[in-house]
């Protein structure tokens, strides 16, 4: 109870916790109004709160465009990175991400009658970014999984700089980064199997995927990433 309570108390962390709600009440939700559904009226009033908490979470980001700029502005140009793939990666990815928040808004805006435009374009274009940062932050876990199996290879060649128990410490440490990374992939491959799935018709599966199965991946990168967060490796986005 106290450890949620705690959870909760952070804007992050409720945020988390409010979108695992959000996609498992869309995955139960999806699976009730399916054809052979049991309970269909349970089920639009489940999709009904998932819609709700999506919104509430649009609009809380909102104010999420200067935490970016400062975590953006705090990597610079990753001075700190010793692979220049994973830093060329790791800007365009932030980049991304600082170009998403801005175009969600305007949508948003347009969405409530604030800003008389399509809403349409924008949405779109902010998806497509959130898709670029999705597939970049993919690609940066898999460079740095790379990195990390080489390493493993190499450290028994060095255990005579080290102690026996330093060096099990040095390989221990790197197999859970490497748990860490492999388990952003997985997320960032559901959350762009569905950022794919609210492109304009026509792109790839766009607009194909039932309620459930969008729910089902929105559950799977949503239960990771409260993970991460119990691990101390909380993401700084989340659309």
């Amino acid at each position: 109870m106290e450890s949620v309570a705690n959870v909760l108390e952070t804007y992050r962390g409720r945020d988390r916790l409010v979108r695992t709600v959000c996609y498992s009440s869309r995955l139960l939700g999806g699976l009730l109004v399916a054809p052979g559904g049991s309970r269909p009226e349970l089920g639009r009033r489940l999709l009904l709160i998932a819609r709700e908490l999506s919104n509430c979470r649009a609009a809380l980001r909102l104010f999420d465009d200067l935490s970016m700029y400062l975590y953006s502005r705090e990597y610079g140009l990753g001075g700190t990175e010793e692979d220049t793939i994973v830093r060329l990666l790791s800007i365009t990815e932030n980049l991304a991400d600082q170009l998403y928040y801005p175009c969600e808004h305007v949508a948003w805006a347009a969405d409530y009658r604030i800003l008389s435009i399509n809403s349409d374009k924008w949405w779109t274009l902010s998806n497509s970014l959130w898709s670029l940062s999705l597939a970049l932050g993919a690609l940066r876990s898999f460079r740095v999984v790379q990195l990390l199996r080489k390493e493993l290879k190499r450290s028994p060649n060095k255990t005579y700089l080290k102690t026996e128990e330093s060096n099990r410490m040095s390989r221990r440490t790197y197999r859970t980064r490497m748990r860490v990374e492999i388990l952003n992939i997985i997320s960032c491959l559901a959350d762009l199997t569905n950022a794919i799935h609210w492109m304009p018709p026509g792109f790839l599966w766009a607009g194909k995927f039932p309620e459930w199965l969008v729910g089902l991946m929105g559950t799977l990168s949503s239960v990771i990433g409260l993970y991460q967060m119990s691990c101390g490796s909380c993401s700084t986005k989340d659309p």
